[in-house]
């Protein structure tokens, strides 16, 4: 079957700025728990709380400098460049660069905020 998305839906973000979510695929825009993508739009010094969320996020950088944070270290993702955190792993992302983020995001099963566990 072959499923056109005529547009996405926005999807309100957290962090201490406003970022922008254009959910293509996933529980709000497709309906589909399978899979989540997104493209995100995060502007300079915009951080969220760390999570630990129960779905695999793989990350692709098209724009600016993303910033991941893991209990291991931290990992400047440039544009171009990509990154994967597993399922069960505490990450926090931010755009701390001059330039912000745009990065797309695929959540495999689908983002849910039930499943995210922000840090309080």
């Amino acid at each position: 079957m072959i499923r056109k998305i005529s547009g996405p839906t926005i999807v309100e973000a957290a962090g201490n700025k406003k970022k922008i979510i254009e959910e293509y695929f996933g529980l709000v825009n497709s309906q589909d728990g399978r899979a989540s993508i997104a493209v995100m739009r995060s502007p300079s010094g915009w951080a969220e709380p760390g999570q630990k969320p129960e779905f695999d996020e793989y990350t692709v950088v098209l724009k600016g400098t993303l910033q991941v944070e893991t209990r291991e270290g931290t990992h400047d993702v440039r544009a171009g460049e990509a990154i994967m955190a597993s399922a069960g792993e505490w990450v926090r992302y931010s755009s701390p660069g001059p330039e912000g983020a745009e990065y797309v995001a695929v959540c495999l099963p689908a983002f849910s905020p039930r499943t995210v566990h922000r840090d309080e």
